[in-house]
C-alpha cells in the first residue's frame, strides 16, 4: 500500500511539473483590415490574451501595410497621434460588434504618415472612420489640407488562441 501511495505521490508531481510549468499564453495575433474610398490597409496585430472588463483586448504590437505603405510603429496608448492633437489613442480591440473604442489606435507609415481608425458614436448613424494626417509643413499644427477624416469599413479576427 506504501508503494502504491509513493508511486500516487510520484506521478501527481511529475505530471505538475511537466505541465504546470508549460508557460501561459501571453498574447494572441489578429488579422485585421479597414478601407474606404481610396483607403486599403491591413495587417496582424498582437494584443494581450486576457480582455478589460468591457472586453476590449490592449494592442501591443502591429504589422501592415496603408495604401502600399509599410506600417512601422504602433502609437502608445494615452498619447494623440501627431496631426490629431489633443485627442489620445487607447489601443483596444475586441470581439464585439463594435470592435473599435472612441478613442482607436493609431499607426504610423514608411512615408512619415499617421493614421488612426475609431468608431465615431458622434454621427447620426455611428460607424468607423480613419483620420489620416500627413507630414505637416513647418509652423503649421493639426489639420492641413492633406489631411482627411473618412468612413471606412473596418474587421478584426483572432488568428491564434491560446
Amino acid at each position: 500500500m506504501k508503494n502504491l501511495a509513493l508511486y500516487v505521490i510520484t506521478l501527481a508531481t511529475t505530471f505538475g511539473l511537466v505541465f504546470g510549468t508549460m508557460p501561459a499564453a501571453s498574447a494572441l495575433s489578429w488579422n485585421w483590415s479597414y478601407s474606404g474610398t481610396g483607403i486599403a490597409a491591413n495587417g496582424t496585430f498582437t494584443t494581450n490574451d486576457t480582455p478589460n472588463d468591457l472586453g476590449f483586448y490592449l494592442i501591443t504590437g502591429i504589422t501592415g501595410t496603408r495604401n502600399g505603405e509599410i506600417i512601422t510603429g504602433l502609437q502608445a496608448p494615452g498619447t494623440p497621434m501627431p496631426g490629431n492633437e489633443p485627442f489620445d489613442v487607447d489601443d483596444l480591440i475586441s470581439l464585439n460588434t463594435q470592435q473599435l473604442t472612441g478613442k482607436g489606435f493609431a499607426y504610423s507609415t514608411s512615408e512619415g504618415n499617421y493614421s488612426s481608425p475609431f468608431f465615431a458614436s458622434f454621427l447620426s448613424k455611428p460607424g468607423y472612420l480613419e483620420m489620416f494626417s500627413a507630414p505637416t509643413k513647418p509652423g503649421l499644427k493639426n489639420l492641413g489640407s492633406e489631411d482627411s477624416e473618412l468612413p471606412i469599413s473596418f474587421s478584426a479576427t483572432i488568428i491564434t488562441i491560446p
